[in-house]
């Protein structure tokens, strides 16, 4: 082969293995974020599993609590402790809001619990705590996002087939303190 035919090949196959390396880092650095902010989600929903127990033990202290919901929550909390896929994860997380937010309407049936001091107290971190799994939720999604359109667009979606990156998943849950809007009869 002539020379000059020989540099710009050479040029040409440089440009293509930097591109390379250039589109594979970033990949990798958009999944090590997703992975960074699961990370951030679930610390956040332990936080949340943290404050079940307490709940429950404050609320199984008045006499007439409806044993059912004590279960309910109780068992939501622990399969949702256990879901080992982010869609396990999503519905057991989800079904634990549900009952969190029996419990509080059940709470609201006992004057005196409501009064009690530990209960206020744990009443009241709830929708902190909620608000960090919000924030941490919104993040995750922001960030599984960006790694998806990274996978999916042209060109780099060439080097994530070549290299078996996947699309990731969203988080969606309903958190305990969501209220619905008031239905109104026409």
């Amino acid at each position: 082969m002539p020379p000059e035919i020989v540099v710009p090949t050479a040029i040409v196959i440089l440009l293509v293995v930097l591109w390379l390396v250039v589109a594979f880092n970033r990949l990798v650095r958009d999944k090590n974020l997703v992975q960074e902010a699961w990370s951030d989600v679930d610390v956040q929903l332990k936080l949340r599993h943290n404050l079940v127990p307490n709940l429950v033990e404050v609320v199984k202290g008045y006499s007439g609590y409806e044993r059912s919901v004590l279960e309910g929550v109780t068992r939501t909390r622990t399969e949702s402790m256990g879901a080992k896929s982010l869609k396990d994860r999503e519905t057991s997380e989800n079904a634990l809001s549900q009952n969190l937010k029996s419990l509080i309407a059940v709470a609201e049936a006992y004057p005196d619990l409501k009064a009690n001091q530990t209960f206020l107290e744990l009443q009241k971190q709830l929708p902190e705590v909620e608000d960090h799994i919000q924030m941490a939720r919104r993040y995750y999604n922001g960030t599984v996002r960006n790694y998806n359109i990274r996978v999916e667009s042209f060109p780099s979606n060439l080097v994530a087939g070549l290299f078996a990156f996947g699309r990731a998943d969203f988080f969606q849950i309903e958190t305990a303190t969501d209220r619905e809007a008031p239905k109104v009869a026409t």
